[in-house]
């Protein structure tokens, strides 16, 4: 029971600093504000990551960290929903630079965070 609660608290805060990003002002044809809650959710859930691999961080700060923060903060539900809406507006090339931009940021962002840890 303690580790769905300790996960239900980081899935809290994670929904918590993705709403807060989607509050940033911007008009234009990329979701950015998905586009870099998914590159950062990817730097984060690297870093604990490799901070994980160098020390015991016990089950319940992982559980914490990486399945209640980072899944609540990441947003690739949203982000497949709105490629899908960018093709199915005829928008082809933008859906596909959307697709490339997210998959290589969030790779680059596993790497980046993993050097940092």
């Amino acid at each position: 029971m303690i580790n769905m609660l300790v996960v239900g608290l980081g899935g809290a805060v994670g929904s918590m600093l993705r709403y807060g990003i989607s509050l940033i002002p911007y008009k234009g044809g990329v979701p950015l504000a998905t586009l870099i809650t998914n590159i950062l959710g990817a730097i984060l859930i690297g870093y604990i990551t490799g901070m994980a691999a160098k020390k015991d961080m016990g089950q319940h700060t992982m559980l914490f960290l990486k399945t209640g923060l980072c899944g609540g903060f990441t947003t690739f539900s949203t982000f497949s929903l709105e490629a899908y809406t960018i093709f199915q507006n005829g928008n082809y090339l933008l859906g596909a630079v959307y697709i490339l931009l997210s998959l290589l940021g969030c790779l680059a962002g596993i790497y980046v965070g993993f050097r940092l840890a």
